[in-house]
């Protein structure tokens, strides 16, 4: 498998499609500077896109949307991850309770009454707002 070649840079595509634009085809181009015929047409074709104006055949994201669309997916893969965290810690937290609970205790201990338990999450309700 051949090795990838670093991008060209953003100013040489940018001649090559306004050559491409001035009527030399991609072919022409790719004996006289190197890129692909291919790669050409694509720059071309890309450029096309960007500014609205897709080529026949050639529909596609923008490049801003091809990259809002590689952010999200990098969001929604991170926020994945962390769901499935979560998810595993409460598993491993409610395991580890009913482990340690017994029928006549509850974390409160089993001297607490639900008037206590109230009372209590009521401050902390309170005192957590201010």
């Amino acid at each position: 498998m051949p090795k990838s070649k670093p991008p060209y840079p953003a100013e040489f595509r940018q001649q090559i499609i306004a050559l491409a634009r001035a009527g030399r085809t991609p072919a022409q181009l790719s004996r006289e500077f190197g890129p692909s015929a291919q790669s050409i047409s694509n720059w071309v074709a890309q450029s096309a896109r960007d500014s609205g104006k897709p080529l026949p055949g050639k529909e596609g994201l923008a490049t801003a949307e091809r990259e809002e669309l590689a952010r999200l997916r990098r969001k929604l893969h991170q926020i994945e991850q962390e769901r499935d965290i979560l998810v595993k810690a409460t598993a491993w937290f409610a395991a580890r309770h009913h482990k340690t609970s017994t029928p006549s205790s509850d974390s409160w201990g089993a001297s607490a009454s639900p008037c206590c338990i109230m009372s209590w999450t009521s401050e902390h309700r309170l005192s957590s707002r201010e």
